[in-house]
């Protein structure tokens, strides 16, 4: 088999790469999402290719001989986006890192280089594959040189080929006239004009039929049709130009030697820490295992196999936690691996393979195994027919009360085991990094590891691929050893470097005051659940159905046939072929049937609204009255959902298994879902919500005087709004005009649009604006707060709840208009929803805590945005009441005073 070269087009690379992939940015705010792109489509081709040589092309600044002409006819191209820019250097220097050779010359394009270096290759034998999003170069396709067009889109690539026939079949024209048809109807994106009027189905036409655009002119009485032939014969200069500005100059006078580009190992030291700080997870694990998982530090660990062995471990844990010169403030890191022990227990594995179970301490489960790091050792211990669970979990509970400081990862996992309390010397590293960068989707320890210890350690999905680590326990534990002293040993290191970093931005006490005594709260809400009526769950699922069921009928009555109501495709036939409803959107699979196509459409046919109330029964019925039995446990008929304090950018907790935080509260029907969640026998539900706590958090950040005033005077606050917008008097304010009030104050808080109020209030765009403006002539502070925000965004590259919260905004450096908006919209909000997530924080720890302290029958169960709702006994409903009125009013000191609203009921429906 023949030779064979692979070059790469740079810069077209690149940007197919930065237009077909997500935004994505490292933990210092660079974007990669180009780099990430163009690295897979370069291992794709490669392994597709298995190829001898590579070389990558790249344009040069420099003025080029068809930049010249561009100016003479349709000025320069469009500048690159920064967000691009700045990712051209980085992508030279992992190149050159990889040991790829990479050509550019002045005054010449990549194409030209690209052009040269193929007809070289080809003269000397060689098969070629030139892989560029540019079309031009299919010019140069022969049964040598194969054309490779990729297209990506949502991070995957596809990639079309192209060799003579290729461009015959799909073209109608050979690969040389791929120029003359440049030349007559142009190409918008390389700015060749082309010829006015003549597009792509005339220019075929012309150029089949003449063979090029010169023949085309001598012939041009022949020329069809006759406006085509006036326009070639008034611009056959502008066709002679684009020609030139099309053709690819295979003779550049470039150096270049075939050895220099032959394909060795690109997986070099250079290369790894480079891709190492673009933090491409999935890249890494490309290299070596003896570069990227640190095997002289699996030198360092010990596995402990027998009982005497552990003995002596925990043994000189003991003793040294006794030494003067350690104390009780010796540093350990440790990580327990669990399983599950009771059946009826309902329990989950997270990403990183950790089990964590939600029942009482009695039903916890058992033991797998210890990851620990002191000093300089590293040890994992496993249960084994020799290290009963029962010897483990004794060692556990001796070193909990030992009190030294512990650090680990989603410590909430492991308190049913590990039986530290919030007074306990314990610290959760995720939660940590968390702080630290909340726009990352994990936080697990080879995530640390690799952005705070420059280190890269095998992941869980490395080591155990998609097994439970039940199941790695028993095929893999040579692996399991490794994962739990790799845990062990970055939960050690890493602490240090994580709280300095807390330290330098502030965010130390947010994470001692705040963030860790959360974990223990939340580990509280989890283990405890939320008791469900099961018959009226199942009572409500077939009132559901009768309801569904009408609706149907009725939607079939309407539309005069039985179709699929959950299929587009089938209701975008009917609503706009059958019934020639307007606003039909086409796509590739039918019309558009979202949901803001149907909103529009509802005052057109009563079909629609049938159709959206359908489509809001139906899921309520599979997400909640089907959906919530899956998560009953059968030992307590409980739902043990989960809190996630990680997932969030705002600081906000989130819920899942279910998301109870998402129970629609807007439609009646979607309300009395909360009616199947119930106390136990003698008990009630208190629900606690602050009222209006984001507004609140407006006025006092803000220092509006009017806003606080109102506050302070215990003022209708959207009426006092709408009089002053609405020119009306206060005693003559209508529910409407209060209503719309209420949408500019909370959307005021969201960075709202004119445009969003409009779509919202049903006002066109122009009222929209009035209203808004009116409401900062109204609270003149409020306007200039939410500018600064902005502003401190910009120059600071993030903004800060009272508390200190960051949220980093890399979207108000973006060149592309939509995201810089977001990015605004963000730093208008966050401080203010960051500030309201971190009150209700501190409230339901404070509450928590006061009835645990109390010994009280009572206990916190959820927790939904700014709601608490606490299950309590009969006899204790008075002190209940009085402990969240207490704590909840005095969670912050703001310069309005907060206002908490608290109901009871035998159920949560009730109660709320």
């Amino acid at each position: 088999m023949g030779k064979k070269l692979v070059l790469i087009d740079g810069h077209s690379i690149l940007n197919r790469a930065f237009y077909g992939v997500p935004d994505l940015t490292n933990s210092d705010g660079m974007h990669t999402n180009a780099i990430y792109g163009f690295l897979n489509i370069l291992f794709k081709i490669l392994e597709e290719e298995q190829a001898d040589y590579l070389t990558v092309a790249f344009d040069l600044k420099a003025p080029t001989f068809r930049h010249k002409m561009y100016k003479e006819y349709k000025g320069t191209r469009k500048p690159m986006p920064e967000e691009l820019h700045q990712q051209v250097p980085i992508m030279k220097e992992l190149l050159n890192a990889m040991g790829i050779k990479t050509v550019e010359k002045e005054g010449y394009e990549a194409d030209d280089l690209l052009g040269t270096l193929a007809k070289k290759a080809e003269q000397e034998g060689i098969s070629v594959s030139l892989v560029s999003g540019d079309r031009d170069l299919l010019q140069l396709a022969s049964d040598k040189i194969k054309i490779r067009i990729p297209k990506t889109k949502r991070g995957k690539t596809e990639i079309e080929d192209y060799n003579t026939n290729d461009v015959i079949e799909k073209y109608h024209v050979t690969p040389l006239q791929i120029i003359d048809l440049k030349g007559l109807m142009g190409d918008t994106s390389d700015n060749i004009p082309g010829v006015p009027g003549i597009g792509e189905k005339r220019a075929t036409a012309i150029i089949e039929s003449f063979g090029s655009v010169e023949e085309a002119y001598m012939h041009i009485e022949e020329v069809k049709p006759p406006k085509a032939r006036e326009s070639l014969r008034e611009h056959y200069d502008m066709a002679v130009m684009s020609k030139k500005l099309a053709t690819i100059d295979t003779n550049a006078p470039i150096e270049f030697s075939f050895e220099e580009a032959k394909i060795e190992d690109f997986y070099t030291k250079e290369a790894f820490e480079l891709i190492k700080r673009l933090e491409f997870k999935s890249i890494l694990s490309k290299f070596g295992k003896d570069m990227s998982h640190n095997d002289n530090l699996e030198q360092a660990f010990s596995y402990i196999k027998t009982k005497k062995e552990a003995e002596r471990l925990f043994s000189e844990l003991e003793e040294m936690g006794k030494a003067p010169e350690f104390g009780k403030d010796m540093a350990v890191g440790i990580q327990i691996l669990q399983r599950e022990k009771d059946n009826n227990s309902k329990f989950s594995i997270g990403k990183d393979g950790q089990y964590s179970l939600f029942a009482d301490k009695s039903e916890a489960s058992s033991i797998l195994g210890i990851g620990l790091a002191f000093g300089e050792k590293v040890f994992s211990v496993l249960a084994n027919e020799e290290i009963k669970e029962d010897f483990l979990m004794k060692q556990i509970e001796k070193m909990a009360k030992a009190g030294f400081s512990y650090s680990t990862f989603q410590l909430k996992e492991q308190l049913n085991i590990f039986p530290v309390t919030e007074e306990s010397k314990v610290y959760d590293l995720s939660v940590a990094a968390y702080l630290l960068n909340p726009l990352k989707d994990s936080y697990l320890y080879d995530d640390i590891a690799r952005d705070y210890l420059m280190m890269t350690v095998p992941s869980y999905q490395e080591l155990f691929g998609k097994r439970k680590i039940e199941e790695a326990f028993e095929s893999k534990k040579e692996e399991v050893f490794n994962y739990l002293c790799y845990e062990a040993y970055v939960a050690l290191k890493a602490k240090h470097v994580l709280f300095e970093k807390l330290e330098e931005e502030n965010m130390k006490e947010l994470y001692e005051e705040i963030e860790m005594p959360l974990v223990f709260t939340l580990y509280d809400m989890e283990a405890r659940g939320i008791m469900v009526n099961k018959e009226e769950l199942k009572e409500y699922g077939e009132q559901l159905e009768v309801k569904i069921h009408e609706l149907e009928k009725n939607i079939y009555d309407l539309a005069g046939e039985v179709f699929n109501i959950n299929s587009p495709k089938q209701l975008g036939v009917i609503l706009f072929e059958k019934l020639k409803l307007p606003f039909a959107k086409k796509t590739k699979t039918g019309y558009s049937t979202s949901a803001d196509i149907l909103e529009k459409l509802k005052c057109e046919d009563p079909i629609v609204s049938m159709i959206l109330e359908y489509r809001q029964l139906t899921k309520l019925k599979s997400t909640y009255a089907d959906g919530l039995a899956a998560f009953i446990s059968e030992s307590d008929q409980r739902i043990h959902g989960k809190f996630n304090q990680t997932i969030t950018a705002t600081g906000r907790i989130s819920s899942t298994e279910p998301n109870l935080q998402n129970i629609p509260i807007r439609m009646e029907l979607g309300r009395q879902i909360r009616k199947v969640f119930i106390p136990k026998e003698d008990y009630v539900f208190l629900d606690a919500d602050y009222s209006q706590i984001e507004l609140r958090v407006l006025a006092h950040m803000s220092g509006d005087k009017t806003l606080i005033k109102a506050y302070k005077e215990e003022q209708d606050i959207h009426k006092i709004t709408a009089s002053q917008v609405f020119h009306t008097p206060l005693n003559e304010v209508t529910g409407i005009q209060r209503s719309n009030a209420k949408a500019v104050n909370f959307g005021i808080v969201y960075g709202i649009s004119s445009f969003g109020l409009g779509q919202d209030l049903n006002i066109t765009r122009k009222e929209a604006e009035e209203y808004i403006k009116k409401y900062f002539e109204t609270y003149p502070r409020v306007k200039e707060f939410l500018d600064e925000l902005v502003e401190k965004g910009k120059k600071d590259g993030y903004v800060e709840s009272l508390f200190h919260r960051r949220r980093p905004i890399p979207e108000l450096k973006s060149a592309n208009y939509m995201q810089r908006s977001f990015g605004e919209r963000i730093a208008m909000n966050s401080p203010i929803q960051g500030t309201a997530a971190d009150i209700i924080k501190i409230a339901m720890i404070r509450v928590n805590r006061e009835l645990k302290q109390r010994n009280m029958k009572s206990s916190l169960l959820l927790q939904v945005h700014d709601e608490l709702l606490i299950e309590t006994h009969k006899e204790e409903i008075d002190e209940v009441k009085e402990i969240l009125q207490k704590e909840m009013f005095h969670a912050v000191h703001l310069e309005v005073p907060m206002e908490i609203d608290i109901n009871e009921g035998k159920n949560w429906y009730e109660a709320k």
